[in-house]
């Protein structure tokens, strides 16, 4: 557990990529355009499953007590990127050089070192263990994923969600595919109406991010691909099965919606049990009502803002708006769809005062279930560069912005999965 009498060292990280210590210094962390020291409550030992990254063109800054200032180092800096059900709470602190890359998308965590171990600006937000592959070998990993390209051969989603998801990108939820646990990845769509400044699948061409960390998929699947896959998982995972359109590899799912009521009809058709769970930009409110009249069960609504304006700077939507958004969010609530918001975070943007109010409206208004803490993935710079001109205010920490929402949404579940609608767990707030 964290203590307020722990004050991590400043970490830095030389060209060739040693990671060492500066006991001298203190970590400084930031929140938006805000550099401080840690807040004592945010700071939790770095997780199981995480990774450090060393932030080429961006010299590291450290706290020095004995002068009160800032410290500027030669070093780059150093940031750690949180396992699963982990929300970040502050980025690092450095100064870019003029000629610094843009960052890979990734999300960037503020990391010092103390006691002996490393120490992230970071709390957990979830207990499911879906994504908790420690114990579990690459190799039977392996083994299960060639034991079903074997026995499929011809179902392409099979094969890709294998090969190239599973065993090129350790996706998550496709290695839970390939184990039989937990939530399978259904994804559909080579294209997207929107062109989010951070597409994990896809750049337009000139974009300064110079690299995905997944390609999108170049084919279509069938619906009776799509429901071979859901009838494997249902035999393997018979507690809970979730099924998920809206990958990583994929575009947006709903500009394959006819798809995938054909293919949701087809497995309640023949008593298909389990959570048929939607991850979308809800753009299309009338596919989202027939998809509800076919038996989906959940709907997870991608957004890093409930502003307008900033959720058109970063989603930049062809096509529709954030009023679509919301009209579908009411159309699967008049549908019995159970409403996730995947609200992208970024600490000292998301927690602002202006934020913070704007998403209480958008929970209470349209009374959303479930609140999934998920971390943006870009460039902390870049981010605050697109965002520069909106009005937003100072940032009210992430234990003050937990606090908010379960003072005025007490229904509301927090977490960081995708949970199944049959059996739903008490707030956690």
């Amino acid at each position: 557990m964290a203590s307020s009498s722990i004050r991590p060292c400043l970490v830095v990280a030389t060209q060739d990529g040693n990671i060492y210590d500066r006991p001298e210094l203190l970590m400084i962390c930031r929140h938006g355009r805000e550099f401080a020291l840690p807040r004592p409550d945010e700071l939790i030992p770095l997780p199981d499953e995480s990774a450090l990254f060393l932030l080429p063109g961006r010299r590291a800054l450290g706290f020095d007590p004995a002068s009160g200032r800032p410290e500027q180092q030669e070093e780059w800096a150093v940031a750690a990127f949180a396992a699963p059900a982990y929300t970040l709470t502050a980025h690092p602190a450095y100064v870019s050089d003029r000629n610094a890359p843009v960052l890979p998308l990734f999300a960037y965590g503020a990391v010092g070192f103390a006691n002996n171990r490393f120490y992230i600006c970071a709390k957990k937000v979830d207990e499911d263990q879906r994504q908790v592959f420690s114990g579990i070998s690459p190799a039977r990993i392996r083994k299960k994923a060639e034991a079903l390209m074997r026995r499929f051969p011809k179902n392409r989603l099979i094969q890709h969600l294998a090969a190239i998801c599973a065993l090129i990108y350790n996706c998550p939820a496709a290695r839970n595919l390939c184990l039989g646990r937990y939530e399978a990845p259904l994804p559909v769509s080579r294209t997207c109406n929107a062109r989010c400044i951070g597409c994990i699948s896809r750049q337009e061409e000139g974009s300064p991010l110079c690299s995905t960390p997944q390609k999108r998929m170049l084919f279509t699947p069938t619906a009776e691909e799509i429901v071979e896959v859901m009838d494997l998982h249902a035999a393997n995972e018979r507690k809970a099965p979730i099924y998920s359109f809206g990958q990583g590899c994929e575009g947006e799912p709903l500009t394959e919606s006819a798809l995938l009521i054909e293919a949701v009809r087809r497995f309640r058709g023949k008593g298909g049990r389990g959570t048929i769970n939607l991850n979308s930009n809800a753009s299309l409110p009338e596919s989202v009502t027939a998809l509800a009249d076919a038996g989906l069960s959940s709907l997870r609504v991608s957004l890093n803002s409930a502003r307008d304006l900033s959720y058109s700077r970063y989603f930049r939507p062809h096509g529709y708006g954030f009023s679509h958004v919301r009209q579908s969010i009411r159309h699967a609530k008049a549908g019995g769809i159970h409403i996730s918001l995947n609200l992208l975070y970024f600490p000292g943007f998301s927690d602002t005062e202006a934020e913070t109010a704007a998403l209480l409206d958008l929970i209470n208004k349209e009374r959303v279930d479930c609140l999934q803490l998920r971390n943006l993935n870009i460039d902390p710079e870049y981010y605050l560069n697109l965002m520069h001109d909106i009005e937003s205010g100072p940032s009210i920490g992430f234990l003050n912005f937990r606090k908010r929402l379960k003072k005025e949404c007490p229904w509301l579940h927090v977490g960081y999965f995708n949970p199944p609608t049959e059996n739903l767990k008490e707030n956690k707030v």
